[in-house]
């Protein structure tokens, strides 16, 4: 991707980002996540992290488990143990000594009597302890003393990682429960919380990224010289007139209505069930553009003619776009509704203008068909490179993805999916409100796990490289975020900032990459 393309287009991309049904969720500060509601309450940002800490290094943690003490505003402190664990998690058991505990129970009384009119005690007045707790109840008191006790000390507790905390992944693992029972002024008040951190990326040769090389495969499909040829048979095609075929059966070239019925072959060579995908009446095949057609299935039409019917087994590929068919055995049954043949007319330059709106002869409609594809050809190429590169740092890194990074940008991608889809007309609103369940969401994570974590690799990768070669981008970004608000929509200007910087830096590093390392092109 050319840095100047990807500067004009990252503010329509992050204009594109930033609508409300982008994404399924967009989480851009830490918060507290626990089983309980009544925590909700209690929940705060401990910090504001912007996209990039995604890609920030989390130091080798050590084998031994880390013991420190934070301040806890003088007097006791909290005790904090902090445990590196698989999936890049911190997980910490926090003590709270008596004194903070004492604290945040007198806290909770002065609030309640503030809120609460307790017959015979005038507002303002002291109210005794005793006389609160029977009008509030003790176990209210109890509960909003753990809230407010867990309010006070995470931020403390969680200060270490405060830098590289993902956003929304702080969770707390103790149970309410165990806290109730466990609960009493006059002892050690314990707890487990848990925070996914940056993950360190960790490069597996002593080069890194050095010396990187690069073979990128090149489809034939996209090749300008055949490209601009089959362009041109297309347009002299669709000049021309349908005839009926009578005294002959199906030959390539042709054009054939077909009703196509298929049954599965079992493994004893009886009749399975009907293959309903794999039907079609009606269906009109054009022999010239048999690509996407079964291995076997054309071949075995040669010389159908209207009214025939032929039965053959075929055998599905294992690389079947289809899933459900992949390796299936089956019997088709396709009856032959009609048959046509092209007359097309001479082609000479008296065609030109019909070709080509434009164009007064044959060669200048080839060299303005072939000025087009080459600009194909050379945005394939450039994303063909683009996607090799970026494959290949993908298994030069090994990181442990974490969960809230997988599940942020997992949602992300399932999002654009379903805006792409609307945008084709291919579901509807019902449709799209029933594909953003929570169940939708989860099946789709389990579904793309590889993909999704290969394209976190990749991300992180670029993030990295960024930084360690100390690439720079101001004026590109604040292009880019002028163009952006030229769209007119409501928007967080850091986090605009912070998205199109994403967008820019691996535009940017795949530019020093394609001048610093070797790239092999191989037609396929």
């Amino acid at each position: 991707m050319e840095l100047a393309t990807a500067t004009a287009t990252a503010a329509a991309a992050v204009a594109y980002a930033s609508s409300p049904h982008s994404r399924i969720s967009s989480p851009r500060a830490v918060s507290v996540s626990w089983h309980n509601p009544s925590l909700a309450s209690t929940s705060r940002s401990l910090s504001t992290f912007p996209a990039s800490t995604t890609r920030r290094w989390l130091p080798v943690a050590s084998a031994a488990v880390e013991l420190r003490e934070a301040a806890a505003g003088g007097g006791d402190s909290v005790r904090v143990t902090e445990t590196p664990q698989p999936g890049s998690i911190v997980k910490f058991s926090v003590e709270v000594p008596t004194s903070i505990i004492q604290e945040c129970y007198q806290l909770t009384l002065q609030e309640y009597a503030k809120r609460f009119k307790v017959p015979g005690f005038r507002p303002g007045k002291i109210i005794p302890e005793n006389i609160l707790i029977n009008c509030v109840g003790p176990n209210h008191v109890q509960d909003a003393t753990i809230e407010a006790i867990l309010k006070h000390t995470l931020p403390q507790a969680l200060s270490s990682v405060e830098d590289r905390a993902l956003e929304d992944s702080v969770r707390i693992l103790t149970q309410f429960d165990d806290m109730r029972s466990s609960f009493t002024l006059d002892d050690v008040f314990r707890y487990d919380v848990a925070v996914d951190v940056a993950p360190e990326v960790r490069w597996l040769s002593e080069d890194k990224y050095k010396n990187l090389k690069v073979v990128v495969e090149i489809d034939e499909a996209v090749d300008a010289e055949k490209a601009t040829e089959k362009e041109l048979q297309r347009r002299h095609k669709a000049l021309g007139l349908l005839r009926i075929v009578a005294d002959r059966g199906l030959q390539i070239g042709d054009l054939v209505v077909l009703d196509i019925f298929a049954e599965s072959i079992n493994s004893d060579g009886s009749k399975g069930e009907k293959l309903s995908s794999a039907e079609s009446t009606g269906f009109h095949l054009d022999t010239e553009q048999n690509n996407n057609l079964v291995p076997g299935f054309l071949g075995s039409l040669i010389g159908i003619r209207p009214g025939e019917t032929r039965s053959f087994p075929i055998q599905f590929p294992e690389s079947f776009e289809q899933e459900s068919l992949r390796g299936v055995r089956a019997q088709f049954t396709v009856v032959c509704k009609e048959l046509f043949y092209r007359e097309l007319p001479e082609m000479d330059d008296s065609l030109a203008g019909k070709l080509l709106p434009g164009c007064n002869t044959i060669a200048e409609v080839r060299e303005r068909i072939l000025e087009r594809c080459k600009e194909v050809e050379k945005t394939a190429i450039e994303q063909a490179t683009d996607n090799a590169i970026l494959d290949q740092l993908g298994k030069l890194v090994e990181v442990d993805v974490p969960r809230a990074l997988f599940q942020e940008q997992g949602q992300q991608l399932y999002g654009a999916k379903l805006l792409q889809l609307q945008a084709e007309r291919k579901l509807d609103k019902d449709q799209l409100a029933s594909l953003s369940n929570q169940r939708s969401v989860q099946a789709y994570l389990e579904d793309e796990k590889e993909n999704i974590t290969r394209i976190i690799k990749q991300m992180l990768a670029v993030g990295d490289i960024f930084k360690s070669e100390n690439l720079q981008l101001i004026k590109e970004v604040e292009n880019s975020v002028a163009e952006f608000k030229q769209y007119n929509q409501d928007y967080d200007e850091d986090n605009i900032k912070q998205q199109v910087q994403d967008v820019l830096e691996a535009a940017k590093v795949l530019e020093w990459l394609k001048e610093n390392c070797t790239i092999e092109y191989v037609r396929r």
